[in-house]
C-alpha cells in the first residue's frame, strides 16, 4: 500500500498532494505546505509544519519518522531514503541535488542548511565484513545555525555543533565541536566561527539593511522584474510596478515610530523596520529585520524583499498571519 501511495503522490498534481497525504497516509499537515511536480514522501510517520516545502522531483522514501520543520524547504532533485528518520528542525534548508542516506537517524535543529550536491551517509561498507572489511552504521545530527557549504560530504556518526560553518566540498569524517569554522578532505577547525563573525550595533545593522536595499535594487527590481526608472535616496526606493506606485523605505533604529512616514494617497509603502519594538500594525506592510518576522501577503514587491533577503543574505523570516493577529 505504501509503495502504491508513493507512485500515486508523484503523479498527482502539487495542489493535491497534502490532501493525500493528510486523508490516506495519516499525515500531520500544517498551513500552506508546499510539495512540488514529481515529488513524493512515504514514511511510517509523516509530519510537514506550516509553509514547509519539497520542491520538484525530489523524493523521499523512509521506513522511519520523516518530520520537516516549520518554513523548512527541501529543495528540487534530492534523494533522501532509509530504513531509519529524517527529523529537520524550523527554518532550514536542504539545497538541489543532496542525497541523504538515513538507514540511521539525521537530525537537522533549527535554521540550518545543507549546500546544493551535498551528501550524508549513515551506512558505510561494501566489502564483506567476515573477510575482515569495515562497517560503519551511525547516525548524523547537525545542531542550529549550522551552514554546510555546496557539496559537503557528512560520513557516518558526525555530529556538527551549533553555530558552525563547513567550507565548500569538505569532507567530514569526525564530529565538530560548536563555533567552529571547518574545511578540507579530511576537514580540520581553521578557526572559530567568533572570528568571522561580526558584532553587530543596531547602527551597524541600518547600514547592512542600505547595502541590502541597493542590492534588491540591482537585482530583483532591475534584472528580475524588468523595472528601469527608480528613484533611489538614502533608506528609500520609490518604483511603479504593474500600474501601482511602491515605496521600500527603511525605518533605521533611531527613528521613532510615531516619525515614520505614512503612505501618500495612491501609494504602497514595504517597511523595512530596524526597531527595538515588535512588528507594528498588521495594517501595514512591515518587514521586521531586528526580530525577522514578516507578514503573510500576496503583494509582490513585499513577498520580492523577503524572497531577496532570504536568498541572498541569509534572513529567513519567521511568517504571521496578518489576518489573525488583527483578530487577537
Amino acid at each position: 500500500m505504501r509503495t502504491l501511495l508513493f507512485g500515486l503522490i508523484f503523479i498527482l498534481p502539487p495542489f493535491l498532494k497534502p490532501w493525500v497525504l493528510r486523508r490516506f497516509c495519516g499525515a500531520r499537515v500544517g498551513k500552506h505546505v508546499a510539495i512540488g511536480w514529481f515529488a513524493t514522501i512515504a514514511a511510517r510517520e509523516i509530519e510537514l509544519g506550516d509553509y514547509a516545502a519539497v520542491r520538484a522531483a525530489t523524493l523521499i522514501r523512509l521506513d522511519g519518522v520523516f518530520r520537516l520543520g516549520r518554513q523548512s524547504e527541501i529543495s528540487n532533485f534530492c534523494l533522501i531514503y532509509g530504513a531509519s528518520d529524517l527529523e529537520i528542525g524550523d527554518q532550514c534548508y536542504i539545497g538541489p541535488q543532496c542525497l541523504l542516506n538515513c538507514d540511521e537517524p539525521v537530525r537537522m535543529s533549527y535554521y540550518s542548511a545543507l549546500g546544493p550536491r551535498s551528501m550524508v551517509f549513515t551506512h558505510g561498507s561494501f566489502l564483506p565484513f567476515t573477510q575482515g572489511y569495515w562497517v560503519k552504521l551511525a547516525g548524523v545530527t547537525i545542531g542550529s545555525y549550522v551552514w554546510c557549504a555546496a557539496g559537503v560530504f557528512l560520513h557516518p556518526g558526525v555530529e556538527i555543533g551549533d553555530e558552525c560553518f563547513v567550507n565548500s566540498r569538505s569532507v567530514v569524517t569526525q564530529s565538530i565541536p560548536p563555533g567552529s569554522v571547518v574545511e578540507g578532505n579530511p576537514a580540520r577547525i581553521v578557526q572559530p566561527m567568533a572570528a568571522v563573525r561580526r558584532k553587530m550595533s543596531p547602527r551597524r545593522v541600518d547600514a547592512a539593511l542600505q547595502q541590502v536595499l541597493r542590492d534588491f535594487a540591482r537585482i530583483t527590481l532591475e534584472r528580475e522584474m524588468g523595472i528601469t526608472e527608480i528613484i533611489r535616496e538614502p533608506n528609500r526606493l520609490a518604483f511603479g510596478w504593474e500600474g501601482r506606485r511602491y515605496v521600500v523605505l527603511i525605518a533605521p533604529s533611531t527613528m521613532a515610530v510615531d516619525a515614520i512616514p505614512a503612505a501618500a494617497p495612491g501609494e504602497t509603502v514595504v517597511y523595512l523596520a530596524n526597531l527595538p519594538e515588535p512588528l507594528p500594525s498588521p495594517a501595514q506592510l512591515w518587514l521586521d529585520a531586528a526580530h525577522l518576522r514578516a507578514w503573510v501577503t500576496e503583494d509582490p514587491v513585499y513577498e520580492g524583499l523577503r524572497v531577496f533577503m532570504q536568498r541572498y543574505y541569509g534572513m529567513r523570516f519567521t511568517l504571521q498571519d496578518m489576518h489573525s493577529v488583527r483578530h487577537v
